[in-house]
Formats: C-alpha cells, sequence, structure tokens
C-alpha cells in the first residue's frame, strides 16, 4: 500500500511556467525574427513548449491528472502563442 504525500507540490504551478514560457519565447520570436520567418519559428517554440510540458508535469511525479494538465498546458499554450502571433500579424498590417 502506498502512503499519500503528506505536502504535494502543487500542479497549477507546471502549467503557468509552461505558459509563461510560451509568451516570454512568442515574444522573442515577434521582436527577433524577421517576418517571413516567423511562422517557422512559432513552431519551433510550440514544439519546445510541447516538450516542456510534458517535462515539467512528468517531474512533478504524480499520474493523478497528467492528461488533464499536460492538456491545460499546451491548450493554454497554443491559445496564449495564437494571440500574441494574431497582434503581430496586425501590427505587420499597419503602415510604419
Amino acid at each position: 500500500m502506498s502512503e499519500p504525500a503528506l505536502a504535494p507540490r502543487n500542479a497549477f504551478v507546471g502549467v503557468i511556467v509552461v505558459w509563461a514560457t510560451a509568451f516570454i519565447a512568442t515574444v522573442a520570436v515577434g521582436i527577433f525574427v524577421p517576418e517571413e520567418w516567423r511562422v517557422p519559428w512559432m513552431l519551433v517554440a510550440f514544439g519546445g513548449v510541447v516538450l516542456l510540458s510534458f517535462t515539467v508535469q512528468l517531474w512533478y511525479g504524480r499520474t493523478q491528472g497528467f492528461i488533464f494538465r499536460v492538456a491545460g498546458s499546451i491548450v493554454g499554450s497554443l491559445m496564449l502563442m495564437g494571440l500574441i502571433s494574431i497582434g503581430f500579424g496586425i501590427a505587420a498590417l499597419l503602415p510604419s
């Protein structure tokens, strides 16, 4: 019989870490990458976020809610990156 953890780590912190990484990566790609290369680099950044999500949730070490936590991390990151990239797309259309 396994004993429950006395003070388990907060699972939501891992999701927030992945979202923050997605935000930083998207802003960095939007600022430092030329317009014609933004979409491929956004895909690379999203791939890194997916791998980070699995890594963080596996490090957490609990099986209960693993799929829910990973899905929340990935879907939230995808929506965040999408909204920020829409902003960069609109900014690229405006005359400078």
